[in-house]
């Protein structure tokens, strides 16, 4: 469903949500051993939510990836997936049709409309303060 970047961006986010809401910043190793992916891509895609301000970098001694608590508590999960992936979640043809849409639907169109705006609809409601929250009591995991 979300491409293998967006995957690992989600979770990079939620760990450095958590660590945030423990009031500590962490590090790309910290960060990729977490979540279980290469450090290399996992660089990349922490440079790619920093410029679209879902995570701030700070440099120097004590520096490291956090979040912005206002940020942290506004943030849905659906400002992730956009944010790496764009709308294609939220708009692609179930069938990946280039032309499908109302007027002109694919054999699946009526029924993929319904459970794609679903998706969207818990994307847009899901905070990801309240993922990371689960993670930090154990009660969900990331790897």
């Amino acid at each position: 469903m979300f491409s293998k970047s967006c995957e690992y961006g989600i979770r990079a986010v939620l760990f450095i949500a958590r660590e945030t809401l423990e009031e500590r910043r962490t590090n790309l190793s910290a960060i990729a051993n977490a979540i279980d992916s290469p450090e290399a891509f996992t660089a990349k895609i922490l440079q790619e939510l920093v410029h679209k301000k879902i995570i701030k970098s700070l440099k120097g001694p004590s520096g490291g990836f956090e979040m912005d608590h206002h940020t942290l508590r506004e943030m849905k999960l659906s400002n992730i997936i956009e944010a790496i992936d764009g709308d294609v979640l939220f708009t692609k043809c179930g069938m990946g049709l280039r032309d499908c849409d109302a007027e002109r639907p694919c054999p699946l169109h009526q029924n993929f409309v319904v459970v794609r705006n679903a998706l969207q609809q818990m994307m847009e409601q899901t905070a990801v303060a309240t993922l990371a929250e689960d993670v930090g009591c154990g009660l969900t995991y990331l790897k």
